[in-house]
């Protein structure tokens, strides 16, 4: 049962987040390398402080009735026969808090991790407002287990910052909570098509290690999707090379404090010959082992990749896949598959349309357990919160934890976080994730070098 005298609220949570800048360039003739220097440098130190060790003092335990397996040490081993936890990064830009907060509770479970963030398009006020929400939920404050940074990065989509703050709150993760296993980063146009009960019990039958990330050394694959694909020659693979990777940019949101164009060189650069590129999606489930190799891996390789893509378009969507592929550690830990809906309308297209009623049929008969994009307050999310999660507006989904009255804010009197209650979605899930491992060509398919 849930504790009759609830922990007092804390403080809203702080951040290590640090996001240096460098006075605006002056001289319009500046040459290039001092302006990839500059950018450089501003990378390697924010991931370098932004993984540093913090002193700040301990947080107060979790409630015991939902952790009543868990040893006295929240620092402590988990238990091998509890479910698997996820660490999910949750962001979004100016006016998203309130979807920040809906995916929060879509996506909520007292034994994953959550840290939110909303960058610096977002007002202070915006994101003191999210903190003081995530403050007010009785759940959230007995679990300790969702965290807002109070001083935001800039994120670009286009440009490498979006990859450095996905690695700085990767590694803020693997700071705050030492008990997860995937991480996973969504942002205000996804949500959930499975409950976090369905998602956490199809995870506790796979190995930890899998990594689930959509990849392809055909760098215009999305251009050539199809029976192109299929007959795909080495000049066309190599044009497509050249006109995604070639081009430098210099990303403002690594070196500057305000919203400024992103820098683009006229020059080019020849493509590596000491490693193979690999492309993907900005989406990925990661494993625990492969974000500490990333972040905290004596390897160099990841290190090396960075410093390679700083400068370069969509440096997000290829960072993950080239590390992996290129890692003997890793690469035979890939499924060619990141578990989410997403509609693309032209194929050249780096980001997809958004879903609508029409596609609802569609995302649910996929077994995703993700969909993207979804506007702010679609009545489709509605439809999904009332008919695939079991969600009321304003509450968490239900699970096996809660122990309320049904329709009476189920998940106001809690129980134990180890119990799972799956349902339909559990089902739709195993039957995509038993026919990519059981299918000889997707196993055959990983890290193909075209």
């Amino acid at each position: 049962m849930q504790n009759p005298h609830p922990p007092p609220p804390q403080q809203p949570p702080s951040s290590s987040s640090l996001l240096f800048s460098t006075t605006a360039l002056k001289e319009p003739k500046t040459t290039l390398s001092i302006v990839l220097a500059t950018s450089l440098f501003s990378l390697l130190v924010f991931l370098a402080l932004s993984s540093s060790p913090s002193s700040s003092p301990s947080s107060p335990r979790p409630d015991p009735f939902l952790f009543p397996s868990r040893v006295a040490s929240v620092a402590g081993d988990s238990d091998p026969a509890a479910p698997p936890a996820v660490a999910y990064l949750l962001s979004g830009s100016n006016g998203d808090s309130g979807q920040i907060l809906r995916l929060l509770f879509a996506s909520y479970h007292p034994r994953n991790h959550y840290l939110l963030h909303l960058d610096r398009f977002a007002s202070s006020a915006e994101r003191d407002r999210l903190a003081v929400n995530v403050q007010s939920v009785p759940v959230f404050q007995a679990a300790q287990n969702v965290d807002v940074i109070g001083k935001a990065d800039f994120v670009y989509p286009k440009g490498s910052s979006s990859l450095a703050f996905t690695l700085h709150g990767a590694s803020m993760l693997l700071r705050l909570k030492p008990n997860w296993d995937w991480f996973v980063s969504l942002n205000a146009g996804d949500y959930p098509l499975v409950t976090q009960d369905d998602l956490l019990h199809i995870l506790s039958y796979l190995p930890k290690s899998l990594n689930f990330v959509k990849h392809s050394s055909y760098i215009g694959w999305r251009e050539g999707y199809g029976s192109i694909l299929e007959n795909l020659s080495a000049n066309c693979n190599a044009a497509f090379r050249s006109k995604k990777l070639k081009p430098i940019i210099v990303d403002p949101g690594l070196y500057l404090a305000e919203k400024t164009a992103m820098f683009y060189a006229s020059q080019k650069r020849e493509l590596p010959n000491a490693y193979r590129l690999f492309t993907g999606s900005s989406f990925a489930i990661l494993s625990r082992d492969f974000v500490e190799f990333c972040i905290l891996g004596t390897d160099n390789l990841p290190r090396t990749l960075l410093m390679y893509f700083s400068n370069t378009p969509s440096s997000l969507s290829n960072y993950f896949p080239t590390i992996l592929c290129n890692s003997r550690q890793f690469n035979r830990t890939i499924i060619n598959h990141e578990l989410k809906y997403a509609n693309f309308d032209k194929p050249s297209s780096e980001e997809p349309r958004q879903v609508t009623s029409d596609d609802f049929d569609a995302m649910i008969h996929s077994g995703a357990a993700f969909a993207a994009r979804f506007k702010s307050n679609d009545p489709l999310l509605d439809r999904i919160d009332k008919e695939i999660l079991g969600r009321e507006r304003g509450y968490v989904v239900p699970g096996g934890w809660c122990l309320g009255e049904s329709g009476n804010n189920t998940c106001s009197v809690w129980g134990d976080a180890d119990i799972l209650r799956p349902g339909s979605g559990a089902r739709r899930l195993e039957k995509l994730l038993v026919e990519l491992l059981s299918n000889s060509t997707t196993l055959s398919n990983r890290c193909i070098f075209e």
